[in-house]
């Protein structure tokens, strides 16, 4: 028998998935690691956290499965896209990486926007933010001239770890669509865009196919992994990207709704659409996008309310179902770290906005959920509006989506039906890319066809769709009457 090893870097933390090759889950690990916020605004995340979560979960997952190394034929990493590692000439790390939903590089994007907006708007699907590397990246040359002289070499996460399983430099082009360094046109690096930090493409990795196989476990990784020497390593991709893959979202149409640290919903198209609201990368599949709108904090709401006031999630869901559709009156906007759909302001913060006295942690609960709600129903609204065919469900994705509670309330709020698969995550879904790597699966969307099956759909209520279209308007008029003090102009 043969097996697939799938890795996930997120937002918190790291899963990995042993797939059998008749498509069966033999065994997964979980391992999570910090996000650290030295300042308001900031987000960072240690590089060698995610190499412990790596050793950690492989050997979990071998210790679960009792299968033996020898018998894993492919490896695939994927991770949270433009996390980027700078490094030195011995691929030293110089500082932690910067994660993408870190604000502070507000600057840096006021003045790519002033002086490089067509050249961006030339070579990249996106338009400047804070969420993209090369803001990211020259912040640090801007306020880290030290650490900036050091810099020999780029990765980004996944990239980063699998440099220390094998010790190759390279990464995927999809990957490379959200460093804003590289040119879609030519599907390469950048020059022009590179040279706003100075940095030649030489220094840049590689680019190649996520299927690529770009090196072998070494024997030192295989020392403190227990992989076997030699086994074979594919490049690999990016987290959203696994997930709709995993969710069996392969055909033109086909959406996803992810509640994951950060929410999104993606449609298959056969075209990007470039737009300030949308976040547009190529599918694994050939000639196909997967745009899609965002919320920065998503389930990293739900998080932070858990980690701030207590209890854990089934609790929270049980009070929270206590309370009617509305909160009574309380508005929560999932503003934490900025946002992205429809707004691309990391300026907003998230508020509670009408607390009464009768309000009880249920109502506080049940507000942070809808609210969230309501984010994911900006970003349907902006697909909409920008006539981007789509199904009339979505395949859910994300740790959110585990509650039935809020899994029901997304639906009726966006008056869709909602499609639970097998598995969803991305480390299944890198598992079966290494299957398509290896020749195991003959094409992804026989991979799909194998390995995954729908075991529930959530069908939205029309009664609780007409409340939620009521909430919405009122959380849409609290957002304009707030944004002004949050750019500053009070």
């Amino acid at each position: 028998m043969k097996y697939l090893l799938g890795i996930d870097f997120g937002g918190g933390a790291s899963k990995a998935t042993l797939l059998r090759e008749d498509g069966e889950i033999c065994a997964t690990a979980t391992c999570e690691y910090p996000t650290n916020y030295p300042k308001p605004g900031y987000a960072e995340q240690d590089p060698e956290e995610w190499v412990r979560a790596t050793c950690e979960n492989i050997a979990g997952v071998l210790e679960k499965s009792k299968v033996s190394p020898e018998e894993i034929c492919g490896i695939s990493l994927d991770a949270a896209t433009h996390t980027a590692v700078i490094m030195d000439d011995n691929f030293n790390v110089i500082r932690p990486a910067i994660y993408w939903t870190d604000t502070r590089s507000t600057g840096e994007v006021a003045y790519l926007k002033e002086n490089y907006a067509e050249v961006i708007d030339k070579q990249v699907l996106h338009k400047a933010d804070t969420i993209w590397s090369l803001p990211e990246l020259l912040w640090i040359k801007n306020n880290e001239p030290e650490n900036w002289k050091r810099v020999s070499k780029i990765l980004f996460a996944k990239d980063y770890v699998r440099h220390f399983l094998t010790g190759d430099y390279v990464t995927d082009y999809i990957e490379a669509e959200g460093s804003m360094m590289f040119d879609i046109n030519t599907m390469e690096w950048s020059r022009e865009l590179c040279g706003i930090l100075d940095i030649d493409v030489e220094m840049m990795p590689k680019i190649v196919k996520p299927t690529d196989i770009v090196g072998k476990i070494t024997a030192e990784a295989a020392k403190v992994t227990g992989l076997c020497e030699g086994t074979p390593v594919l490049c690999g991709t990016t987290d959203t990207v696994m997930e709709v893959f995993a969710s069996g979202a392969v055909k033109l149409g086909q959406m996803t709704l992810k509640l994951a640290t950060a929410g999104r919903i993606c449609v298959v198209t056969d075209k990007p659409y470039p737009d300030i609201n949308l976040i547009n990368y190529s599918h694994i599949i050939d000639g196909c996008f997967y745009p899609g709108t965002a919320t920065k904090s998503c389930a990293a709401s739900y998080r932070w309310f858990r980690d701030t006031f207590g209890e854990d999630y089934r609790e929270l869901d049980e009070k929270a179902k206590t309370v009617a559709i509305g909160s009574e009156g309380l508005v929560f906007h999932p503003y934490l770290n900025g946002e992205l759909t429809p707004y691309a302001n990391p300026r907003l913060c998230a508020d509670f906005v009408g607390v009464r006295s009768s309000h009880t942690k249920a109502h506080f609960t049940r507000a942070v959920l809808e609210g969230v709600a309501m984010s994911m129903l900006d970003c349907k609204t902006t697909l909409d509006n920008l006539n981007i065919d789509h199904d009339d469900c979505a395949t859910i994705i994300g740790g959110g989506g585990k509650s039935p509670l809020w899994r029901q309330m997304v639906s009726d709020a966006l008056g869709i039906r909602l499609i639970e698969m097998k598995y969803a995550d991305s480390s299944f879904g890198s598992a079966m890319l290494a299957g398509v790597a290896m020749g195991i699966f003959e094409s992804p969307e026989k991979a799909v066809e194998i390995c995954n099956s729908i075991v529930s759909e959530t069908i939205p209520n029309e009664s609780a769709n007409a409340e939620y279209k009521k909430l919405f308007k009122k959380y849409k008029a609290i957002q304009k009457a707030l944004e002004p003090i949050y750019n500053g102009e009070y």
